[in-house]
Order: C-alpha cells, then sequence, then structure tokens
C-alpha cells in the first residue's frame, strides 16, 4: 500500500491550520501545514506536496505570489486557493491563472472533496 499523497495547508490563521488538516485527513491524505508562504518554501516539504490548500492574503508572500514563485521555478503543485474575500472576480481571474478552485471562507467538506479530486486527478 503506497503512502498517503500530502497536501499542504497554508494559512496565516491558526484556527484554519488547526482544523483544516484534520478535516484533510478524513479524506486519506497526509497533511502539512504552514503558517506562511515563505515558511513552505523553506520547508523540507515542497518536493513531496502534491496539492496546496492556499489563503489568497497574508502578512509577506501572498497566495498568488507564491504560484508565481513556484511557477518560477518550475513547480506546478495543483493550487485550491481559500478566502474570506467572497469576489467572485477574484475567483474567476485565480482559476484563469491556473488554480484548480477558490472557495469562499466558510466551505463545506463536499465542495473541498471535490477540489481535491480534481487537483488529485481523482474524479
Amino acid at each position: 500500500m503506497s503512502a498517503p499523497r500530502l497536501v499542504a495547508v497554508i494559512d496565516d490563521d491558526d484556527s484554519v491550520r488547526e482544523s483544516l488538516p484534520d478535516l484533510v485527513k478524513e479524506f486519506g491524505y497526509a497533511v502539512r501545514a504552514f503558517p506562511s508562504a515563505e515558511t513552505f518554501l523553506a520547508s523540507d516539504q515542497l518536493g513531496e506536496t502534491k496539492c496546496l490548500i492556499l489563503d489568497i492574503a497574508m502578512p509577506g508572500m501572498s497566495g498568488p505570489d507564491l504560484q508565481s514563485e513556484l511557477r518560477r521555478r518550475g513547480s506546478e503543485i495543483p493550487i485550491i486557493y481559500i478566502t474570506a474575500r467572497t469576489d467572485e472576480t477574484i475567483r474567476q481571474r485565480l482559476i484563469d491563472h491556473g488554480a484548480v478552485e477558490c472557495l469562499f471562507k466558510p466551505f463545506g467538506e463536499r465542495a473541498l472533496l471535490e477540489a481535491l479530486n480534481v487537483a488529485l486527478g481523482e474524479e
């Protein structure tokens, strides 16, 4: 049996970093949580990560900034954005730039599972 695929959760909100990994683990994935894009980039998990669940607006490097940096490095990790800003134009712009999905907080378990299935090719 192979090891579960690694999903990284990157969000500056403590409550999201505490609760979201538990839900993702229930779906059968391994999870690591990071408080910032910079800590994710400095970690040894970059090469192992199969999907990012990424906040848009964070202090320092934003979610879209991280996406640009990953592309610059030749990494095409699928990204599911999460945000408290319910702006459909932002959502569409992120998807147009390669995100798998952009979920508005609070989002349901089913919406997250569907996005993970698409991101990881399990639909």
